[in-house]
């Protein structure tokens, strides 16, 4: 990989005018989508519908984060949508090999992710099915949280796996990432940041989206501006 990943979170977008919002984070590396269902999290976002309508409107490849029960039926739609990455969780599903399959079938990349209390070495043997690994630095569900940083043992985990040869897998974390926490979680190992309101509440959002990748590379050790 030749730098860090920027994937700009529209949870912190303003939600009437999306086009506008992701056409002004030109730039970005992904673009995080967070779906949920107001069941696996306490919250409603959006769903299938407005992901079809933003593949129509932009050329960053989607990064599909599924906070939703029943992974199994709903994962490989977004795959078939064109999402480019399609995330769900670990603790909604009792056959999480099953559903990455399903997804990277229906052409996308699979990621699983983890709340900040479910530890790592469980799914550590079923990584290897997966393309990447999100790890939330906060509860799933709601923008603008603090991030935890006693989560970054996780990625620090992974990161020994993937530098020794052992994991061939992309690791990504999600929430709380702004320019006073991005190197800390570079310095643990992280490949791809995703930033809501670190991005959104700039006043040039493209122009945050730029910063915050030079910080995560100076402060790197395995990735190179």
């Amino acid at each position: 990989m030749a730098g860090p990943l920027i994937a700009p979170s529209i949870l912190s977008a303003d939600f009437a005018r999306l086009a506008d919002e992701v056409a002004a984070v030109h730039g970005a590396d992904w673009l995080h989508v967070d779906v949920m269902d107001n069941h696996f999290v306490p919250n409603l976002t959006l769903g299938q519908p407005v992901v079809e309508a933003l593949l129509k409107v932009t050329d960053i490849p989607m990064d599909c984060h599924l906070m939703i029960e029943n992974p199994e039926r709903w994962a490989p739609p977004y795959a078939e949508a064109g999402a480019y990455n399609v995330t769900f969780h670990a603790e909604a599903t009792d056959n999480p090999v099953s559903v990455a399959r399903d997804i990277r079938a229906a052409g996308a990349r699979a990621g699983l992710s983890v709340k900040p209390g479910t530890p790592i070495d469980p799914y550590l043997e079923i990584l290897k099915e997966f393309d990447t690994l999100l790890v939330m630095s906060v509860e799933p569900g709601f923008g603008g949280q603090k991030f935890i940083p006693e989560v970054l043992s996780k990625v620090e985990t992974v990161r020994r796996l993937v530098d020794s040869g052992e994991l061939t897998i992309l690791v990504e974390i999600d929430g709380g990432i702004n320019a006073d926490t991005i190197e800390q979680a570079a310095v643990a190992g992280v490949d791809c940041f995703v930033a809501g309101s670190a991005v959104y509440n700039a006043e040039d959002p493209a122009a945050a989206v730029a910063a915050l990748r030079k910080r995560a590379a100076a402060a790197s050790k395995h990735l190179q501006a």
